[in-house]
């Protein structure tokens, strides 16, 4: 099993933990991680855009021109898609850009995640994280002492002071436990944890 220093919010190391090597040991499945953002990205396209073809652009019905003898090239159509104000030739309609993963490919894609911000020391465990007013400054300390910059911070439960002191900061993120997600935890540099978050993961994932 991993074992990882524990740190408080003063940037201080208070202990070690050792980490669940079926949740943060795992093999890594670099195809499934793939996959995992692919579909999270792909899930997120609202799929809403349309430019017409020729045969939806209004006008054009009449031939501009006989076939032969003008000296102009023939034409068929003052919407075919050479011309100004014509259709467009493969033209995007709405569609539906989501597509499903398995379950087990989604938690092993998940646990591949975690596993490589341990072997790549991006993951800190916090004995706590607790904030006695909504302050930005405050929770900017916090990650000063810890030495991290742009991070996603993983709570257990919803603490609204530590979720509205951190969403001012740009290169921070908040998110519980039950919406971990890996394209969250591969674009981020650092991943911040609560010592109960690790417990409430290792529960549900080992």
């Amino acid at each position: 099993m991993a074992n990882v220093a524990v740190y408080n919010m003063e940037g201080n190391e208070v202990g070690s933990l050792e980490l669940n090597d079926a949740v943060f040991g795992v093999e890594i499945n670099e195809h499934l991680v793939h996959m995992a953002v692919v579909q999270q990205l792909a899930n997120n396209r609202q799929g809403t855009q349309k430019a017409k073809t020729r045969s939806e652009v209004s006008g054009g019905g009449r031939k501009p021109w006989r076939q032969k003898g003008t000296g102009h090239a023939r034409q068929g159509s003052i919407r075919a898609p050479q011309w100004k104000g014509g259709g467009v030739v493969f033209a995007p309609v709405p569609r539906d850009y989501s597509f499903k993963m398995n379950k087990k490919e989604k938690r092993a894609a998940l646990k591949s995640a975690l596993t490589s911000r341990v072997n790549e020391s991006k993951l800190i465990v916090v004995d706590n994280l607790s904030l006695d007013e909504i302050k930005t400054k405050k929770f900017k300390e916090v990650l000063n002492n810890l030495k991290v910059n742009k991070a996603l911070v993983v709570l257990k439960d919803n603490d609204q002071k530590v979720v509205m002191s951190a969403r001012n900061i740009p290169a921070v993120k908040t998110t519980m436990t039950n919406s971990l997600n890996v394209y969250d935890i591969l674009k981020y540099d650092t991943v911040v944890i609560t010592k109960d978050a690790v417990s409430a993961i290792e529960e549900v994932y080992a």
